[in-house]
């Protein structure tokens, strides 16, 4: 597995690996995770995944941690 990049934006950890013919685009937030798997042959260069860390993709990523953050912390109150 190769790293590819990993940095923060708006306090998510955001970690890329080439691995097995495949990109993964790990989004990291506390004790929760997102991951997905990208086919090498549908991104022409690397630089194409600056898409997923902008814009629309990284807002529903943002929301996703959110309402699963909400979700988590239900089920603690309820343990």
């Amino acid at each position: 597995m190769r790293v590819v990049s990993e940095f923060s934006k708006d306090g998510i950890r955001v970690s890329v690996f080439s691995w097995n013919n495949k990109y993964l685009l790990k989004y990291e937030l506390g004790p929760m995770e997102q991951t997905f798997k990208i086919p090498e042959t549908d991104i022409l260069e690397e630089s194409d995944l600056n898409s997923f860390y902008q814009g629309e993709f990284f807002d529903q990523v943002t929301l996703r941690f959110k309402e699963m953050g909400e979700s988590f912390q239900k089920q603690i109150e309820n343990l």
